[in-house]
């Protein structure tokens, strides 16, 4: 059996190489820039951009199963040469927005959804993982705190479901590479509902330090808001933060899937309190 990994150098595909190779799985690793990959011994790479489809031959030649980032600019080439190359079952990182019934209407949902349905209308067995909150979306807070000596936060009671990116590569494993768990969908969550707020003080606890939170406008956050960040998308999220005033739903899929609890959010901030320390 050989996976091919895409998205290599992202926070999940990274670790699901690692998590594979560490189970005696053969992996091949795609990345739009191969030659960037820290990859463990023996592990074959591969170029391969999902908006390039004059790299999906020699990327999924001889593959059985993919783990795909929901990249819809070429997903209907990329299913074509799958189906041709003879893959049997493809599993989605997707969002747990297409879950949402504004899904299609949804800039954050649309490309994910695109992919899914994509392969749902192909021959390919596929399998999504309808993903919450990644844990690592707070990394960026640290650039903030050292910036302006505390995170600005548009709505720090904004609830979120911060999920492990190991626990995500470990059910993407469990799904890769037992056939019974193949052709449904996942919802994985971590194990708590978070404030924005709540994340901080989790953070501070690991850090040894006083990590203060401040309120910033909407639309001064906007206007800060990272470059590579599309406005519709910036405008979703704001929207999305605004609403989540309740706790969000929590499922244990994760748990079904690899056999333990997922992991609390203060495991990501233990491992990533230096880089909210002075």
């Amino acid at each position: 059996m050989t996976v091919l990994v895409t998205g290599s150098r992202g926070k999940v595909g990274s670790l699901l190489v690692q998590v594979l190779h560490e189970r005696g799985v053969a992996v091949r690793a795609g990345s739009s820039n191969p030659e960037k990959l820290s990859l463990p011994a023996g592990t074959e790479s591969v170029r391969l951009a999902l908006d390039t489809p004059a790299d999906f031959a020699a990327a999924l030649d001889g593959v059985d199963s993919v783990f795909l980032y929901a990249e819809p600019a070429a997903v209907d080439a990329f299913v074509a040469q799958a189906e041709k190359a003879g893959v049997e079952h493809v599993v989605i990182m997707s969002a747990d927005a297409v879950l949402r019934p504004s899904a299609a209407d949804d800039p954050i949902a649309a490309p994910h959804l695109a992919v899914e349905q994509a392969l749902a209308a192909s021959s390919l067995t596929s399998t999504p993982l309808n993903c919450g909150a990644l844990a690592g979306n707070a990394l960026p807070w640290a650039w903030s705190l050292k910036a302006r000596g505390a995170v600005g936060l548009p709505y720090p009671d904004s609830h979120a479901d911060p999920v492990n990116e190991r626990d995500i590569a470990e059910a993407a494993c469990a799904v890769l590479t037992d056939p019974a768990l193949r052709g449904r969908s996942y919802h994985l969550t971590g194990p708590q509902s978070l404030t924005f707020a709540e994340h901080v003080a989790i953070i501070a606890a690991a850090a040894g330090r006083d990590i203060p939170v401040e309120r910033i406008p909407p639309q001064v956050w906007r206007a800060n808001k990272p470059d590579f960040m599309p406005d519709d998308i910036a405008d979703a999220l704001l929207k999305l933060w605004a609403a989540s005033t309740a706790p969000v739903p929590l499922t244990d899929h994760v748990e079904q899937l690899t056999g333990h609890p997922a992991r609390p959010f203060t495991v990501w901030a233990d491992q990533h309190a230096g880089a909210f320390r002075a």
